[in-house]
């Protein structure tokens, strides 16, 4: 599960590069973009770290911690902060399994010895923070995935008491393969591209919080 927003502006750029270039997008799970690679049927994929295959080398482009999402009418919506064992009484949309993401989710919640009741299980982010905003239930992203709908008023986020959960952005491919000019291009935008993102919101989220759990 990774969040998709920063594509369309990679896309268009690759393509200004190379207006003769044919692209193709898929989506999937970390676990199964990685075999398409190894397939040969994919260059590159943005995936989830880490990744543990044999054949596949991964760079990291970001860092981001989980927090969870809800609709400003839920109940607890001017809370800063959960707990493992208040998200558990709620219905939770979350990413599919056999994604990074969703394993770091679920062991997080098994170490807090608590059962979760999953309502949904989504393969898109963008999925899952319609269905929150329509109050359906509460999720667990990236922060950065869901910060202009906070800053819109369309979500709240909560930091999960007792939890930093980093989750990191990678771009994985075949240790040796040939690198088109093309995949040569996207790997260097998509370096610079996040590189020059700004990380600012979850700092000053991560020292208020620090203040407040003192």
């Amino acid at each position: 599960m990774v969040n998709t927003d920063q594509l369309p502006l990679l896309l268009k750029q690759i393509k200004a590069l190379h207006p003769a270039a044919e692209i193709s997008v898929t989506s999937g799970t970390s676990e199964s973009l990685v075999q398409q690679i190894l397939g040969g049927e994919l260059d590159l994929a943005f995936v989830s770290l880490p990744v543990e295959a044999r054949g596949i080398q991964t760079e990291r482009l970001s860092q981001d911690e989980l927090v969870a999402i809800a609709c400003p009418r839920h109940k607890l919506a001017k809370q800063r902060v959960v707990s493992a064992y208040e998200l558990a009484g709620e219905k939770l949309i979350l990413g599919e399994r056999g994604g990074n993401t969703r394993r770091l989710i679920d062991n997080f919640f098994a170490q807090a010895g608590v059962s979760l009741t999953i309502a949904m299980e989504l393969s898109r982010l963008a999925a899952i923070k319609r269905m929150v905003e329509a109050d359906m239930g509460v999720g667990i992203v990236p922060l950065q995935s869901a910060r202009e709908e906070i800053s819109a008023g369309k979500l709240v986020a909560w930091w999960i008491e007792g939890a930093q959960i980093n989750w990191e952005l990678g771009l994985a491919r075949l240790v040796g393969g040939y690198e088109s000019p093309i995949s040569q291009a996207f790997l260097k935008l998509c370096r610079n591209h996040f590189a020059k993102s700004s990380q600012s919101l979850p700092r000053r989220a991560k020292q208020k919080r620090r203040k407040k759990t003192r």
